[in-house]
């Protein structure tokens, strides 16, 4: 474990200096909570729908706008860019201030600004998708216009969290500060390298990618896998160092374990990409690079999920007693469980059976749902209270059921996918004795339905557990008991939610 000075926890550094009183931006930032809540059951509940569809086909409805083609990229794009970028938008913006003690640059106009906007773009990206107007690349389905869109907002969001940090009143920059640093920069290089697309004409909404072939093919992977590595990893880590200290109330377990996550983080996972295309077109070196980097991934991120479990020495009982605190150290076993898995799966042996079958959905789910749905879940349990000056969350009771809930959706949903994704996987390469296949491909279907029966349950599951949230986070804002009301109640006995 780190010194004592340097296993630092967020407000450290603010509370060893004289206080001066800030007045943060916050209304935009509580529209941004609200959203992320929003969309999140919207993604849910079209996953839920598509689930479905693949078990009981007729749920497509025989309509183009309801097929599993259309509404697929909308669930991606919510539960991703809807309900994880609002996420990653508001908490960043949040805890920016509070750790460089500095009002947000831009102030309140900056904020609503990023709000509305991105908004905006969600909408015209989901129309698109219903529509059939995309480029059809996976996680990057938003035509021209809406790219071009998105570009200027993303500038305006570098703006507002680096300025930010450039007029700060702490000299130190907090660790999760450089994961969102890095996660802004990184993403806008990735969105510009693989949108740069031709337009049919200034008034048509198709257009064709610029590089073609296998090279559009290793951009687009060089995007998508690094959009994991940074929209849905580096992102959220910074969410992680900072909420898990704030919710258990005590410092990172090591400080100098964050700074080595971050650096190895940086610069092996921009290098993994290529582990998607193995067995293509694409020359052998670079797969090879792919596997090489990814297998190197478990070293960096397993030492992050360390940092974060260890952050409760001392602290463990807060588990039984704090719900959002659990969510968020069990979001961190299922980010060690993921970077696990997937660097196996890249390893070329593994990856000839599970490549393009339900294991890599499995894979992709359990860290979806359990990171990055869970982190985002605790995080807010703890900002709601905070941002709308509640002493608590309206019910424990609520969060301990939506936390099982959500457990046992994730179970049902990444091991069904997993004997479904093996079960394809050998059905497709088993041979009989004259050397032809042994099952057709409708026998490959045949076999998953029950699997994907399961799927559907373990979604419906997930989905209930984030409506109990959004319910609970309703009585909080409009009747939970305020932080005054606590104090007269009970001055010494009532815990108060610390910024």
């Amino acid at each position: 474990m780190a010194s004592a000075s340097m296993a630092a926890s967020p407000g450290d550094w603010a509370a060893a200096r004289p206080r001066t009183e800030v007045a943060y931006v916050e209304a935009p930032i509580r529209a941004f909570a609200i959203a992320t809540m929003f969309w999140g059951i919207v993604g849910f509940l079209v996953g839920v729908v598509i689930a479905s569809q693949l078990a009981w086909p007729a749920l497509n409805l025989g309509l183009e706008w309801t097929s599993f083609g259309r509404l697929r990229p909308v669930h991606t794009s919510a539960v991703i860019f809807a309900f994880g970028g609002n996420a990653l938008l508001g908490t960043s913006l949040y805890i920016v201030q509070r750790t460089c003690r500095a009002r947000m640059w831009g102030g309140e106009e900056m904020g609503w600004w990023l709000f509305w906007g991105y908004q905006f773009f969600i909408v015209t990206a989901a129309l698109g998708y219903v529509l059939g107007v995309t480029q059809g690349k996976e996680y990057a389905e938003p035509e021209w216009f809406s790219d071009l869109w998105l570009t200027v907002l993303w500038v305006m969001y570098l703006l507002a969290f680096a300025g930010t940090i450039m007029r700060r009143e702490e000299p130190h920059i907090y660790v999760a500060n450089w994961f969102f640093l890095a996660f802004i920069i990184t993403v806008a290089l990735l969105h510009i390298g693989n949108n740069v697309s031709l337009p049919l004409a200034i008034t048509s909404t198709f257009s064709y990618a610029a590089p073609a072939g296998v090279q559009g093919a290793m951009i687009q992977w060089w995007y998508g896998h690094n959009a994991v590595g940074f929209f849905l990893t580096a992102g959220f880590l910074g969410m992680m160092y900072y909420f898990i200290p704030k919710q258990a109330q005590r410092p990172v377990y090591s400080y100098r374990l964050s700074i080595v996550h971050f650096w190895s983080i940086i610069f092996l996972y921009i290098w993994a990409g290529p582990h998607h295309l193995h067995y293509t077109a694409l020359p052998d070196w670079a797969q090879t690079l792919g596997m090489v980097f990814s297998v190197m991934l478990w070293m960096p991120s397993w030492g992050g999920m360390i940092n974060g479990i260890m952050t409760l020495s001392g602290a463990w009982d807060k588990l039984r007693t704090d719900a959002g605190l659990r969510f968020s150290v069990t979001a961190v076993a299922f980010y060690g469980m993921s970077t696990f898995e997937g660097p196996v799966m890249s390893i070329k042996a593994v990856n000839s059976l599970s490549h393009y079958t339900d294991w890599t959905i499995g894979h992709v789910h359990s860290g979806a749902l359990g990171w990055n749905g869970f982190i985002t879940f605790g995080a807010l349990y703890w900002l709601i209270p905070v941002l709308w000056k509640r002493a608590r969350m309206w019910s424990e009771a609520l969060i301990a059921w939506h936390f099982w809930l959500a457990t046992l959706g994730i179970v049902l949903y990444i091991t069904a996918m997993w004997v479904s994704g093996i079960m394809q996987g050998l059905m497709w390469r088993a041979y009989d004795e004259l050397g032809f296949l042994q099952y057709s491909f409708i026998e490959t279907v045949a076999a998953m339905h029950p699997y994907y029966v399961i799927r559907a349950m373990g979604g419906l599951l997930y989905l209930s557990g984030a409506l109990l949230m959004a319910w609970n986070v309703f009585k909080t804002i409009t009747a939970g008991e305020s932080v005054e009301e606590a104090r007269v109640a009970a001055p010494a006995a009532q815990p108060v939610p610390a910024e």
